[in-house]
């Protein structure tokens, strides 16, 4: 009943808003009947706005629609990315700490993968190297039991990106949660309907993925669905999983079609799942979108006010992205960080079972709340430094000690690395001229410690933090590349690939794609679901678009 006020809604928004006309799927089917009085719009209007109903409310339109759509494909430069510049070499001397959020979001690689998978690079602001890297579940210790949440693992080691340098990495791994032990879920999906999603990429896959993760759940688990097209409407009211029949049934009957109203969508399901709010259990709303948010609360500002407040009340939300051509990469990120909830994209069915079925506990369970790195740096010791990715997780220094500023969620059995290049002092690889004037650190007039890590966390729905800390030492170095640990080279590879993608700026001439690809290949390890091989596979595709780019700029390939 409530399905059908929705797609009358939409009906009706479709026969008399310019914006639901505008945002049609398809220009040039003919409805099969003129629309009901008043008096049809003109010609192009009218043609526009019935197979867009249509998709509402029936599988003949959509079998219409769909041969439209792979003909006359979205445009890829409408997909959104923040403009973003890469972390600047600091002088130790001058700003010896460096501090920034947890980053746990993987939506960046898979959006990579899917711009080398049909033979181009992706844009250099749709790269963040820390996705890239926290991609990768890498073989950490777990944290020892009745102890804190994590465990924190420590590599120094020469840095094969510049010769000279060396590189700091931080590992930290989340304690995992036994099934049996995983509190219950009280879970709002939050779907896009809207036209922009009529596409086998998006909704339907959208549909699969859930169903993959409903495998995954417990009986007792609760599933809300919410979507939204021109207007928001309930579909599904908390229903258990025992009832999976249900909750697959409403699912199916979802179809594609309207303008895109993500604010009003957004409300309705806070609320739902407010309603539904269970003590000691997770309580999050999950958005799954392309992201084309163009009705309702579409300024970002007022959105992350939004999603900021509904976190005050204990419900995070996570954001799923789908499809090409409108993707709004930058506002879901926005949204994701605010809520206390993960950003993914999935491109695949196999990206769907891995975000939702092999690493639900790490993408639903969250088992710390603000997170946060904070690293001080030994002038006598480090000369300079430089995190590499994370651009938009940095915090001040003082932001550290202060609960009040919000910062990423970690969740059970979830991986974080961090890696810094660092120039030791005295070495001819520098960047930076020393001061004529000051005091300067003199090189080997020091031992100990390199640099102090620190990190504080909350438990979940706890308001103080804990601190956590460790001495980079002689301890944590290794002599050669070849010496560290399997997961220090693999990550390393990664970061390397994330540099190449953005221009390679930070990098050696001695450093491409075939040392990206051997490093990677030397650490692959046991790779059981073979997502490393796949990233090898990837550096391939890079290295061979990145080819073709070259031939392709004036002057070149004649």
């Amino acid at each position: 009943m409530i399905l059908a006020g929705v797609a009358a809604t939409a009906l009706l928004a479709g026969c008399t808003t310019d914006s639901a006309v505008t945002d049609a799927t398809v220009a040039d089917v003919k409805p099969t009947a003129p629309p009901p009085p008043p008096p049809p719009p003109p010609a192009p209007l009218a043609e526009m706005a019935s197979p867009m109903v249509g998709g509402m409310v029936n599988m003949q339109a959509r079998s219409m629609a769909k041969p439209m759509q792979m003909v006359a494909p979205e445009p890829e430069f409408r997909d959104k990315y923040e403009d973003v510049e890469s972390n600047p070499v600091k002088l130790t001397s001058e700003e010896p700490v460096s501090t920034f959020s947890i980053d746990v979001d993987t939506a960046s690689y898979a959006n990579v993968r899917r711009f080398l998978k049909s033979g181009t690079l992706p844009p250099k602001d749709a790269v963040r190297i820390e996705e890239l890297i926290n991609y990768f579940d890498y073989t950490y210790p777990q944290p020892k039991a009745g102890e804190d949440p994590f465990s924190t693992s420590v590599t120094l080691m020469p840095s094969p990106f510049n010769a000279g340098r060396e590189l700091i990495q931080i590992g930290i791994q989340g304690r995992d949660i036994d099934r049996d032990a995983r509190p219950p879920i009280n879970l709002t999906l939050l779907m896009d309907v809207s036209g922009s999603m009529f596409s086998e990429d998006k909704l339907p896959l959208a549909k699969q993925a859930i169903k993959l993760m409903l495998e995954e759940m417990e009986p007792t688990d609760t599933v809300a669905i919410v979507v939204y097209a021109g207007a928001a409407g309930e579909i599904l009211a908390p229903t258990p999983v025992s009832d999976k029949r249900k909750i697959v049934a409403a699912l199916e009957d979802l179809r594609a079609g309207g303008s895109t109203a993500g604010g009003e969508g957004l409300r309705l399901a806070y609320s739902l799942a407010e309603q539904g709010m269970k003590k000691d259990a997770v309580n999050r709303v999950m958005l799954l979108t392309d992201g084309d948010f163009n009705v309702g609360i579409s300024d970002p500002e007022q959105l992350e006010d939004f999603v900021s407040r509904k976190r005050e009340t204990g419900i995070y939300l996570s954001v799923l992205g789908f499809g090409r051509g409108n993707y709004n990469d930058a506002m879901m990120q926005k949204i994701a960080q605010t809520g206390n909830g993960i950003a993914a994209y999935v491109d695949t069915l196999s990206e769907a079972r891995k975000v939702l079925a092999d690493d639900l506990s790490g993408n639903i369970f969250p088992i710390a709340d603000d997170v946060k790195i904070q690293v001080e740096f030994n002038p006598d010791r480090i000369a300079e430094y430089r995190l590499i990715g994370y651009e938009t997780r940095m915090l001040d220094r003082e932001d550290f000690n202060n609960d009040k500023v919000d910062a990423g969620d970690i969740g059970a059995g979830t991986s974080v690395t961090a890696i810094y290049e660092v120039t030791p002092t005295g070495s001819d690889a520098a960047q930076i001229d020393p001061l004529r004037y000051g005091d300067a650190a003199k090189a080997g007039s020091a031992t100990g410690e390199y640099a102090f890590v620190k990190l504080r966390y909350k438990a979940p729905g706890a308001t103080d933090s804990k601190l956590l800390t460790h001495a980079v030492t002689d301890k944590d170095r290794v002599a050669s590349v070849d010496k560290a640990p399997e997961w220090a080279r693999f990550a390393t590879a990664v970061a390397g690939f994330g540099e190449m993608l953005k221009g390679g700026e930070a990098l050696g001439t001695g450093f491409g794609w075939e040392a990206v690809r051997n490093l990677a290949a030397g650490a692959k390890g046991e790779d059981e679901f073979g997502y490393r091989a796949e990233f090898i596979e990837l550096t391939r595709l890079a290295e061979t678009a990145d080819a073709q780019a070259a031939l392709n700029l004036p002057g070149q390939g004649e």
